[in-house]
C-alpha cells in the first residue's frame, strides 16, 4: 500500500486499467487483499454463486478504486468483461466502460476523457504493461504507486524483461524484427519501462500467482492466492469425468492447427474427457472442427475459467496445455480434490513462424507449475 494511502483522512485515488476478464478478476483479487491489509472492512463469509452481492453497508476494500475497462472489439471478450464488470460493481467498486477501440477517433476521446483522472490518481493498477494503450496512459499520470496484476503467463515475461532492462515485448512476438508501428511507438514504450522501474518516491508492485524467478531490484512481489474467488464461489460439485481447457496458441501463430486438433483428440481419448472449455480468443471455425472430429462438447464460458471451475460442476481431472490456468486453477480449487494435469507441447507442433523462444517459454510455464500432474506430449490418435 502506498504510504499516502494509509494517512488519516486520505483515501488513495486508484485507477485500474483492464482489457481482459482475467485482468479484471485479478484487480478484484488485489483489492480484496488490499482491503484486508488496510482494515477497510470485515471479511465476509463464503457465499454461493447465486448470492454474490456485497452485504448492505459493507465498504469496498478501496473506497476510491475506479476500474476503467478499455474495451476490446472481440465479442467473447466483451461479454466476459461485462459479466466481470457486474461483479466489480457488486463488490462496491466504480466501473467506467470505455469504447477505447470504437473507431479512428476513439483513442483520442478515451485518453482525453481520462487525462484529468490520470493526473489526480495516486495509484495506477494495470493488467497489461505490454499494452500500447496502457503505456500511453502511463506517460500522463503522476502516480507514484504502480501495480501490475496478472495477465497470465505474460507476467512472467514482463518481470524478467524489466529485471534485464529489455524492451517490453510479448513472448510470442520476441525474435521478430520491430515493425514500423513498433519503431514509431518505441519512445512511449521506453518511457513506460522507465515508469515501471522503481526509484526514489516511486513504488512498483507485481501481484501475481505466477512464479517470479527474476525479481527486478526494488519491485515488491505479492502472491495472488485467489482468496476472493474462493470466498465468493463454491465449493463446486465435482463430476467423475475429465474436462479439457482450450488454448489460443493456434490463434497466436505458435502451434499448428492440425497438430493441435490431433493432440486434443488423443488427450481426450486417453483420459475420457467430455467437455472442452474454449479460450475466449479461439476461432469459431476451429472450435466447430474440434467438436465434429473429437466429439467433445464445446463450452464457451461467460466468466474466467477460475470462476467457472469454482462455481462448478467441474470434472475431477482438468486437462490443459501450458497456459496460465495450470498455475491459477490449483489455487482457485485448493481443497476440492480436483486434479490439474498439463500436457507438454511437442516441438513438432510448433509453426515455422513461432518465436525461437516459444518452446523454452512453454516448457517453463509447465515446469514451474505447482500442484499439477505433468503429462508427456500425446501421440497423434
Amino acid at each position: 500500500m502506498s504510504p499516502r494511502a494509509g494517512q488519516a483522512g486520505h483515501a488513495a485515488r486508484t485507477l485500474a486499467f483492464v482489457e481482459s476478464p482475467v485482468q479484471l478478476l485479478n484487480v478484484l483479487e488485489w483489492a480484496h487483499l488490499h482491503g484486508r491489509r488496510g482494515g477497510a472492512g470485515p471479511e465476509r463469509p463464503a457465499v454461493p454463486a447465486q448470492a454474490r452481492r456485497a452485504p448492505a453497508g459493507s465498504p469496498p476494500a478501496d473506497a476510491e478504486l475506479t476500474v476503467v475497462v478499455l474495451s476490446p472489439r472481440d465479442p467473447m471478450t466483451r461479454g466476459q468483461l461485462r459479466r466481470m464488470a457486474d461483479l466489480a460493481r457488486d463488490e462496491g467498486y466504480r466501473v467506467r466502460w470505455e469504447e477505447a477501440r470504437g473507431g479512428t477517433t476513439a483513442p483520442f476521446h478515451t485518453i482525453g476523457g481520462l487525462a484529468g483522472s490520470l493526473r489526480r490518481a495516486d495509484r495506477i493498477v494495470m493488467g497489461d504493461p505490454f499494452s500500447r494503450y496502457v503505456q500511453l496512459l502511463l506517460t500522463i499520470t503522476r502516480a507514484t504507486d504502480l501495480v501490475v496484476v496478472d495477465d497470465g503467463t505474460a507476467t512472467m515475461e514482463f518481470v524478467a524483461q524489466l529485471a534485464r532492462g529489455e524492451r517490453l515485448v510479448r513472448w510470442h512476438r520476441k525474435g521478430g524484427r520491430p515493425g514500423p508501428r513498433d519503431l514509431l511507438f518505441a519512445p512511449v514504450s521506453s518511457s513506460a519501462r522507465r515508469r515501471l522501474t522503481p526509484s526514489d518516491g516511486r513504488r512498483v508492485e507485481v501481484f501475481s500467482s505466477m512464479p517470479v524467478t527474476e525479481t527486478p531490484e526494488g519491485v515488491t512481489v505479492t502472491a495472488n492466492d485467489f482468496a476472493w474467488t474462493r470466498a465468493r464461489f463454491g465449493p463446486p460439485r465435482i463430476t467423475k469425468g475429465a474436462d479439457m481447457v482450450g488454448t489460443s496458441l493456434v490463434e497466436t501463430g505458435v502451434v499448428d492447427g492440425d497438430r493441435y486438433l490431433e493432440a486434443v483428440r488423443g488427450l481426450a481419448k486417453a483420459h475420457g474427457a467430455t467437455r472442452y472449455f474454449a479460450h475466449r480468443r479461439e476461432n469459431t471455425d476451429k472450435l466447430h472442427r474440434l467438436a465434429v472430429e473429437t466429439g467433445l462438447e464445446i463450452v464457451r464460458p461467460d466468466l474466467p475459467l477460475e470462476l467457472i471451475a469454482r462455481r462448478g460442476p467441474i470434472g475431477r481431472t482438468i486437462l490443459s496445455f501450458p497456459s496460465t490456468v495450470v498455475h491459477t486453477l490449483p489455487l482457485a480449487l485448493a481443497g476440492t480434490g480436483v486434479r490439474v494435469a498439463v500436457c507438454d507441447i511437442d516441438p513438432a507442433w510448433l509453426t515455422d513462424t513461432a518465436s525461437p523462444r516459444a518452446q523454452g517459454f512453454l516448457s517453463g510455464v509447465t515446469g514451474t507449475a505447482r500442484d499439477v500432474h505433468r503429462l508427456a506430449a500425446v501421440s497423434p490418435a
